[in-house]
C-alpha cells in the first residue's frame, strides 16, 4: 500500500487509498461537528418553554458557548495527541467518548441547567475531532494535493447544518431524546467502521518527546501565531456569521426569522464549498495570493454592508461574496500549514490553530450585539470587521509571506 504512485508521464497521483482514509475523514468529522452542535438550537427552544427554569439570554448564551469553547481549547492537547497516536486511533476514541455525554443529555440532563452545561462541557470533546483529521489526511497526501485534501476535509464543518436542520424538528416530533440518540447511534457505527477501515499513512513517524515539550515547540513556531491570526478571521469570521447573522438580519433588515434563516443557511453553503476550493487554489496558486484575495474581500464587504444595503441588490452580494472568502481563506490557512511545517509537528500547530478560530468567533457578536445596544447601529461593528481585515491583509503580504519564502529557499537547499 503507498501513499502516492508514479504515473506515465512522470508526475505523482494519489493512491485510492488516500482517497478512501479522506472520505471517512470528513464523513468523521461532519458526524462529530453534528454532535457537538446539538445543544445550540435547543437553547432558544429550553428558554421559551421554560423545561430547565426561567433562562434568560445570557443562560442561553452561556448553555451554547461551553461545548464550543472546549472543543475549540481542547484541540490544542487533541492535535498534539493525534501526532503521538495518529488517527487510526484518535478518530473512533473521539466519536466513541462523545457518545458519553450525549446519553448523559438525553437520559439524565433535560430537565436542569446545570447538567445541560456539565454535559455540554464534556459534548465539547467532539468539537476536537477537525485537530485530528487535518494531521491524518495531510500525511496521506503530497505536497501539491494537501490544500485540496485538507479543504475538502474541512467542508465536514458542515455538520453544524445538520443538527441546525434536524435536532428541533427532531426534538419536537419524535421526542425530546431522540436528536441525541440518533446521533449516538450515528457515532458509534461511525466509531466502528473508523477503527476498521482507517489506517494511518506509511511511514508515519511518531515523536518520542513528552506531550509538554511539543506543545511550547509547537507553540513557538512562526506560523503558528501566524495562522492563528488568519484563522481566527478566517474561520472566526465565519462561526460569528453563522451564529449571528440571524439575529442581524431580523433586526437591522426586518426579516421574518425564517427567512434570516434561511439565508443564513445560504451563506453557510457557499462558506462550506468554497472551503476545498480555497485549498485547490492555494495547490496551484499558493496560499498567499488566496489568503489576500479573501481577505480583501472580506474588506471591501464589510465596508459596504455597515452602510446597510438593501438585501435585494448589493447587501445580499456583499454577504455572500463574504461567504466565499471566509471559506477560501479558512481552506487556505491550512493549505499554507501543510506546506510550511513538519508532518510530525502538523496536529499540534492544527490544534493551536484550530483553537484560535473556534474562539475567534465569540468575540464579533460579542461586539455587534454590545456596540449595537448603545448605538441602534450595527455599522460600527462591522467597519471594526473591515479594519480587523485589512490588518490581516498587511500580516499576510508581508510576515507570512516571508514565512512561506523562507521555507520555500530552505527545502531547495541542499542539507
Amino acid at each position: 500500500m503507498t501513499v502516492t504512485e508514479q504515473g506515465r508521464d512522470g508526475g505523482v497521483r494519489t493512491s485510492g487509498t488516500a482517497w478512501t482514509m479522506l472520505a471517512m475523514a470528513t464523513i468523521g468529522f461532519a458526524v462529530n461537528f453534528w454532535a457537538w452542535a446539538l445543544i445550540s438550537p435547543l437553547g432558544p427552544l429550553f428558554r421559551d418553554n421554560g423545561r430547565v427554569g426561567d433562562l434568560s439570554e445570557s443562560d442561553v448564551a452561556l448553555m451554547v458557548a461551553v461545548p464550543v469553547v472546549v472543543g475549540s481549547l481542547g484541540r490544542i492537547i487533541v492535535g498534539a495527541l493525534t501526532d503521538k497516536y495518529g488517527g487510526r486511533v484518535m478518530f473512533p476514541l473521539i466519536s466513541a467518548i462523545t457518545i458519553i455525554p450525549i446519553l448523559f443529555l438525553a437520559f439524565v440532563a433535560l430537565d436542569s441547567y446545570a447538567l445541560i452545561l456539565v454535559g455540554g462541557f464534556f459534548l465539547g470533546i467532539a468539537g476536537t475531532a477537525f485537530a485530528v483529521g487535518v494531521p491524518f489526511v495531510n500525511a496521506w497526501f503530497p505536497p501539491a494535493k494537501r490544500g485540496l485534501a485538507v479543504g475538502i476535509f474541512g467542508a465536514g464543518m458542515g455538520g453544524t447544518a445538520i443538527s441546525a436542520l434536524t435536532t428541533v424538528k427532531l426534538y419536537k416530533n419524535l421526542g425530546d431524546t431522540s436528536p441525541f440518540l440518533i446521533t449516538a447511534a450515528v457515532l458509534a457505527i461511525y466509531a466502528v467502521a473508523a477503527w476498521v477501515i482507517l489506517r494511518d499513512a506509511p511511514g508515519r513517524t511518531a515523536p518520542t518527546t513528552s506531550l509538554g515539550s511539543r506543545l511550547a515547540a509547537n507553540a513557538k513556531l512562526p506560523i503558528s501565531w501566524q495562522a492563528c491570526i488568519l484563522y481566527a478571521v478566517a474561520f472566526g469570521g465565519y462561526v460569528a456569521f453563522s451564529v449571528y447573522l440571524p439575529a442581524y438580519l431580523k433586526t437591522a433588515h426586518g426579516l421574518t426569522p425564517a427567512d434570516a434563516s434561511n439565508r443564513m443557511a445560504g451563506f453557510v453553503v457557499v462558506a462550506v464549498l468554497m472551503r476545498p476550493i480555497g485549498g485547490w487554489l492555494s495547490d496551484r496558486l499558493g496560499a498567499i495570493p488566496v489568503l489576500a484575495a479573501g481577505y480583501a474581500v472580506v474588506v471591501v464587504c464589510a465596508a459596504i454592508s455597515a452602510g446597510t444595503p438593501p438585501l435585494d441588490g448589493v447587501g445580499t452580494v456583499a454577504f455572500l461574496a463574504m461567504a466565499a472568502a471566509l471559506g477560501s481563506g479558512s481552506g487556505a490557512t491550512f493549505a499554507l500549514i501543510a506546506q510550511v511545517t513538519e508532518p510530525s509537528r502538523v496536529g499540534g500547530v492544527t490544534g493551536l490553530v484550530g483553537a484560535a478560530g473556534g474562539l475567534g468567533g465569540f468575540v464579533p457578536p460579542l461586539i455587534m450585539g454590545y456596540v449595537y445596544g448603545r448605538t441602534d447601529s450595527y455599522a460600527i461593528g462591522l467597519w471594526m470587521l473591515s479594519v480587523t481585515a485589512a490588518l490581516t491583509l498587511v500580516l499576510t503580504l508581508t510576515v507570512v509571506r516571508r514565512t512561506a519564502t523562507h521555507h520555500q529557499l530552505s527545502e531547495r537547499t541542499p542539507a
